[in-house]
C-alpha cells in the first residue's frame, strides 16, 4: 500500500496538544456537514463518513455528539471552506484546506507559514491541477483482481488498484466513494478499512534531500497545523533523510 500511504496527508504528533487540535478540528467539521445537511449520519452520508473517520482517529464521543447537537440547534458559528494552493520548501506543491468565520484571519494564519519558510503562496488552481482528488480505501489482501472484478460488477468507475506487502489500495474518483466503498463490503465480509478517505493524490512527487529544506519542511508543516482554521493539509514532498 505504498502510495496510500505515500500520498496521506501530514499528521499530528500524538501529543496532548496535539490531540486537542484534532479533536477541535474534527468537531468544526462535524458540526458543518451536520448543519449543512441533516444531523442524522444515517441520512447524511457525508457526516457518516467524518464520524467514522474521527471515531478511527480516537476522537471522543462527547466530541462528536455535542458537534452534531450544536448544529441541530440551528445556533453557532457560520464556517465556510477555504483553500489555499502555493509551494513549499524544496518547491513541493501544497494545498490547504481551511474552515472558517473569518477569510481576512486564516489568509494572514496561512500566509505566515509560507513567509516564514521562504515559500510561496500562489493563485488559486496554480497546483491543484498537478493532484487528483480521489477516494483512497486501504485494506488487507493480496489479490488485486478479484478486488477489481468486485469493484467492475458493482459498476464503479475504478482509477486503480495495487496491492503491496499484504494490503490492497483501491483508488476512485472522489464521487465514486460510496459506491466504492458499499461494493467492497458487500463483496468481502467483514472486510476492515485502513485507510478510508477522500484525498488529494499528488501526480508527481519531490524529494527533499537537502538538510535545511528538511528542517524548513518541519518547521511550514507544524505551523500550517498550528492554525485553528486548518482543516487538511496535502502535499507531494517525501522527505529523505541522507545519511
Amino acid at each position: 500500500m505504498g502510495r496510500a500511504f505515500e500520498v496521506r496527508k501530514s499528521s499530528m504528533a500524538k501529543t496532548a496538544n496535539a490531540k486537542t487540535k484534532v479533536n477541535s478540528k474534527y468537531g468544526k467539521e462535524i458540526y458543518v456537514v451536520a448543519k449543512n445537511g441533516e444531523p442524522d449520519p444515517e441520512v447524511n452520508q457525508a457526516l457518516k463518513r467524518i464520524i467514522e473517520r474521527a471515531k478511527r482517529d480516537q476522537v471522543p464521543a462527547h466530541v462528536i455528539d455535542n458537534a452534531i447537537k450544536k448544529a441541530a440547534g440551528g445556533a453557532g458559528e457560520d464556517y465556510s471552506p477555504a483553500r489555499y494552493e502555493g509551494y513549499g520548501p524544496g518547491n513541493c506543491m501544497v494545498i490547504v484546506d481551511c474552515l472558517t468565520d473569518n477569510p481576512n484571519r486564516t489568509i494572514k494564519d496561512v500566509r505566515l507559514p509560507f513567509t516564514k519558510t521562504d515559500s510561496k503562496i500562489g493563485t488559486p488552481g496554480c497546483v491543484a491541477h498537478m493532484f487528483d482528488h480521489l477516494a483512497v480505501l486501504g485494506f488487507s489482501g493480496d489479490d488485486d483482481e478479484v478486488v477489481l472484478e468486485a469493484l467492475m460488477m458493482a459498476d464503479v468507475d475504478v482509477t486503480d488498484v495495487e496491492v503491496e506487502d499484504g494490503k490492497v489500495s483501491v483508488f476512485a474518483p472522489h464521487t465514486e466513494y460510496y459506491k466504492a466503498k458499499t461494493a467492497l463490503e458487500e463483496a468481502f465480509e467483514g472486510i476492515n478499512f485502513e485507510v478510508d478517505e477522500i484525498t488529494f493524490v499528488p501526480q508527481v512527487h519531490v524529494d527533499i534531500t537537502d538538510e535545511d529544506d528538511i528542517a524548513n519542511f518541519d518547521k511550514f508543516i507544524n505551523m500550517l497545523e498550528d492554525c485553528d482554521d486548518v482543516q487538511n493539509v496535502y502535499h507531494n514532498a517525501t522527505v529523505v533523510s541522507v545519511g
